[in-house]
Protein backbone atom coordinates (compact mmCIF):
# COMPACT_ATOMS: atom_id res chain seq x y z
CA UNK A 1 0.00 0.00 0.00
CA UNK A 2 1.28 3.59 -0.97
CA UNK A 3 2.48 5.55 1.77
CA UNK A 4 -0.49 8.30 0.81
CA UNK A 5 -3.91 7.93 -0.39
CA UNK A 6 -4.23 9.32 -4.07
CA UNK A 7 -7.37 11.29 -4.84
CA UNK A 8 -10.71 8.77 -5.41
CA UNK A 9 -12.67 9.10 -8.22
CA UNK A 10 -15.55 9.99 -6.29
CA UNK A 11 -13.25 13.11 -5.14
CA UNK A 12 -11.47 14.06 -8.44
CA UNK A 13 -12.74 17.14 -10.58
CA UNK A 14 -13.38 16.86 -14.05
CA UNK A 15 -10.04 16.87 -15.23
CA UNK A 16 -8.39 14.21 -13.11
CA UNK A 17 -11.77 11.98 -14.27
CA UNK A 18 -10.67 12.47 -17.77
CA UNK A 19 -7.37 11.27 -16.91
CA UNK A 20 -7.82 8.86 -15.14
CA UNK A 21 -10.26 7.36 -17.92
CA UNK A 22 -7.38 7.68 -20.65
CA UNK A 23 -4.78 6.22 -18.52
CA UNK A 24 -6.81 3.42 -17.75
CA UNK A 25 -7.67 3.02 -21.32
CA UNK A 26 -3.88 3.28 -22.06
CA UNK A 27 -3.06 0.80 -19.63
CA UNK A 28 -5.53 -2.25 -20.92
CA UNK A 29 -4.48 -0.85 -24.26
CA UNK A 30 -0.25 -1.61 -23.47
CA UNK A 31 -0.66 -4.93 -21.36
CA UNK A 32 -4.11 -6.40 -22.83
CA UNK A 33 -4.97 -7.23 -18.79
CA UNK A 34 -6.25 -5.19 -16.21
CA UNK A 35 -4.05 -5.26 -12.80
CA UNK A 36 -4.95 -7.55 -10.36
CA UNK A 37 -4.99 -5.03 -7.33
CA UNK A 38 -6.06 -1.82 -6.84
CA UNK A 39 -6.72 0.61 -9.63
CA UNK A 40 -3.51 -0.16 -11.84
CA UNK A 41 -2.96 3.64 -11.78
CA UNK A 42 -1.88 4.21 -8.65
CA UNK A 43 0.93 6.74 -9.17
CA UNK A 44 -1.72 9.04 -11.23
CA UNK A 45 -3.90 8.92 -8.55
CA UNK A 46 -0.86 10.47 -6.33
CA UNK A 47 -0.08 12.86 -8.29
CA UNK A 48 -3.55 14.09 -8.38
CA UNK A 49 -3.00 15.69 -5.60
CA UNK A 50 -1.33 18.16 -7.16
CA UNK A 51 -3.40 18.23 -10.57
CA UNK A 52 -1.04 20.97 -12.30
CA UNK A 53 2.35 19.26 -11.75
CA UNK A 54 0.03 16.06 -13.13
CA UNK A 55 -0.83 17.78 -16.29
CA UNK A 56 2.27 19.39 -16.82
CA UNK A 57 3.76 16.16 -15.83
CA UNK A 58 1.59 13.95 -18.57
CA UNK A 59 2.66 16.81 -21.18
CA UNK A 60 5.88 15.76 -20.46
CA UNK A 61 6.07 12.21 -20.99
CA UNK A 62 3.57 12.55 -24.03
CA UNK A 63 5.54 14.49 -25.86
CA UNK A 64 8.98 12.00 -25.26
CA UNK A 65 6.79 9.17 -26.39
CA UNK A 66 5.86 10.36 -29.50
CA UNK A 67 9.84 9.81 -30.65
CA UNK A 68 9.91 8.08 -33.69
CA UNK A 69 13.47 7.62 -34.47
CA UNK A 70 13.51 5.00 -31.78
CA UNK A 71 12.42 1.44 -32.59
CA UNK A 72 9.30 0.38 -30.27
CA UNK A 73 11.47 -2.61 -29.31
CA UNK A 74 14.47 -0.96 -27.88
CA UNK A 75 12.06 1.53 -26.09
CA UNK A 76 10.31 -1.26 -24.18
CA UNK A 77 13.88 -2.79 -23.40
CA UNK A 78 15.49 0.86 -22.13
CA UNK A 79 12.56 1.59 -20.04
CA UNK A 80 12.52 -1.53 -18.23
CA UNK A 81 16.11 -1.79 -17.57
CA UNK A 82 15.59 1.75 -16.05
CA UNK A 83 13.19 1.09 -13.83
CA UNK A 84 14.72 -1.98 -12.01
CA UNK A 85 17.96 0.07 -11.71
CA UNK A 86 15.66 2.75 -10.06
CA UNK A 87 13.89 0.02 -7.81
CA UNK A 88 10.73 0.58 -8.80
CA UNK A 89 8.21 -1.99 -8.07
CA UNK A 90 5.07 -0.88 -9.82
CA UNK A 91 7.52 0.30 -13.23
CA UNK A 92 9.09 -3.72 -13.54
CA UNK A 93 5.58 -4.90 -12.89
CA UNK A 94 4.02 -3.06 -15.18
CA UNK A 95 6.86 -2.44 -17.99
CA UNK A 96 7.21 -6.24 -18.04
CA UNK A 97 4.00 -6.83 -18.77
CA UNK A 98 3.88 -4.30 -21.70
CA UNK A 99 7.26 -5.85 -23.04
CA UNK A 100 5.40 -9.18 -23.03
CA UNK A 101 2.64 -7.71 -24.61
CA UNK A 102 4.72 -6.62 -27.69
CA UNK A 103 6.32 -9.69 -28.01
CA UNK A 104 9.23 -10.08 -25.72
CA UNK A 105 9.71 -13.57 -24.67
CA UNK A 106 9.88 -14.81 -20.94
CA UNK A 107 13.26 -15.69 -21.56
CA UNK A 108 13.95 -12.56 -22.45
CA UNK A 109 12.65 -10.76 -19.74
CA UNK A 110 14.95 -13.55 -17.56
CA UNK A 111 17.62 -12.62 -19.15
CA UNK A 112 17.30 -8.42 -18.75
CA UNK A 113 19.38 -8.47 -15.50
CA UNK A 114 22.31 -9.99 -16.87
CA UNK A 115 22.20 -8.74 -20.26
CA UNK A 116 25.73 -8.86 -21.27
CA UNK A 117 25.91 -12.51 -20.43
CA UNK A 118 22.94 -13.40 -22.92
CA UNK A 119 22.78 -13.96 -26.66
CA UNK A 120 18.84 -13.13 -26.94
CA UNK A 121 19.90 -9.28 -27.34
CA UNK A 122 21.75 -7.79 -30.19
CA UNK A 123 25.02 -6.31 -29.58
CA UNK A 124 23.32 -2.55 -30.49
CA UNK A 125 20.62 -3.37 -27.69
CA UNK A 126 23.36 -4.11 -25.00
CA UNK A 127 25.03 -0.71 -25.31
CA UNK A 128 21.60 0.81 -25.41
CA UNK A 129 21.04 -1.09 -22.23
CA UNK A 130 24.97 0.23 -20.52
CA UNK A 131 24.17 3.51 -21.35
CA UNK A 132 21.01 2.81 -19.55
CA UNK A 133 22.53 1.74 -16.55
CA UNK A 134 25.00 4.83 -17.22
CA UNK A 135 22.10 7.41 -17.23
CA UNK A 136 20.06 5.70 -14.36
CA UNK A 137 22.93 5.51 -11.90
CA UNK A 138 23.45 8.04 -9.13
CA UNK A 139 25.52 9.99 -9.70
CA UNK A 140 25.09 9.40 -13.55
CA UNK A 141 28.10 7.13 -14.96
CA UNK A 142 28.39 7.88 -18.35
CA UNK A 143 31.89 8.02 -19.40
CA UNK A 144 33.54 9.62 -22.74
CA UNK A 145 34.21 6.22 -23.79
CA UNK A 146 30.80 5.12 -23.49
CA UNK A 147 29.21 7.90 -25.13
CA UNK A 148 31.56 7.38 -28.04
CA UNK A 149 31.02 3.71 -28.35
CA UNK A 150 26.91 4.51 -28.22
CA UNK A 151 27.75 7.88 -31.14
CA UNK A 152 28.88 4.73 -33.54
CA UNK A 153 25.74 2.89 -32.67
CA UNK A 154 23.15 5.63 -32.67
CA UNK A 155 22.58 9.13 -34.43
CA UNK A 156 22.06 12.42 -32.23
CA UNK A 157 18.64 12.53 -32.72
CA UNK A 158 17.99 8.84 -31.47
CA UNK A 159 20.49 9.49 -28.38
CA UNK A 160 18.46 12.46 -27.59
CA UNK A 161 15.33 10.53 -27.72
CA UNK A 162 16.25 7.78 -25.54
CA UNK A 163 17.82 9.93 -22.94
CA UNK A 164 14.69 11.82 -22.85
CA UNK A 165 13.09 8.51 -22.19
CA UNK A 166 15.31 7.79 -19.38
CA UNK A 167 14.55 11.06 -18.02
CA UNK A 168 11.23 10.32 -17.92
CA UNK A 169 11.83 6.70 -16.32
CA UNK A 170 13.77 8.56 -13.47
CA UNK A 171 10.06 10.53 -12.72
CA UNK A 172 9.66 7.06 -11.59
CA UNK A 173 11.60 7.78 -8.27
CA UNK A 174 7.87 9.46 -7.21
CA UNK A 175 6.50 5.62 -7.25
CA UNK A 176 9.11 4.43 -5.33
CA UNK A 177 9.40 7.24 -2.66
CA UNK A 178 5.60 6.77 -1.82
CA UNK A 179 5.98 3.09 -1.66
CA UNK A 180 3.91 1.77 -4.40
CA UNK A 181 3.74 -1.48 -5.22
CA UNK A 182 3.09 -3.93 -8.31
CA UNK A 183 -0.17 -3.38 -9.28
CA UNK A 184 0.01 -7.03 -10.61
CA UNK A 185 0.20 -6.81 -14.01
CA UNK A 186 2.74 -9.38 -14.29
CA UNK A 187 0.67 -11.61 -11.40
CA UNK A 188 1.02 -15.63 -12.66
CA UNK A 189 3.88 -15.03 -14.94
CA UNK A 190 7.39 -13.84 -15.27
CA UNK A 191 8.54 -10.35 -14.00
CA UNK A 192 12.25 -8.53 -13.67
CA UNK A 193 13.07 -8.11 -10.61
CA UNK A 194 13.56 -4.39 -9.09
CA UNK A 195 17.07 -3.62 -8.47
CA UNK A 196 17.92 -3.68 -4.21
CA UNK A 197 20.31 -1.81 -2.62
CA UNK A 198 23.02 -4.04 -1.10
CA UNK A 199 22.74 -4.82 3.04
CA UNK A 200 27.04 -3.69 3.50
CA UNK A 201 27.01 -0.44 5.16
CA UNK A 202 28.30 2.14 3.71
CA UNK A 203 32.29 2.77 4.22
CA UNK A 204 33.04 4.77 7.08
CA UNK A 205 34.95 8.35 6.38
CA UNK A 206 38.07 8.93 7.93
CA UNK A 207 38.42 12.54 9.00
CA UNK A 208 41.87 11.95 11.08
CA UNK A 209 45.27 10.36 9.63
CA UNK A 210 45.21 6.99 8.87
CA UNK A 211 46.36 4.26 11.28
CA UNK A 212 50.09 3.35 11.06
CA UNK A 213 50.79 0.14 8.79
CA UNK A 214 51.76 -2.56 12.00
Amino acid sequence: MARIQGVRPAEAGPMVKLVYFFMRKGMKKLTGREAARGSGIEPVEIWARQPKMMSGMGKFQQAVRKGKSVDERLKYLVELKGAQVIGCEFCVDLGSQICRNSGFSDEELLALPRYRQSELFTEREKLALDYTVGVMRTPVEVTDELFARVQEHFSDEQIVEVTALLTVVNLDRFNAAFGIGSAGFSEGMVCVPPDRPTDEPAPVARTGPAPASP
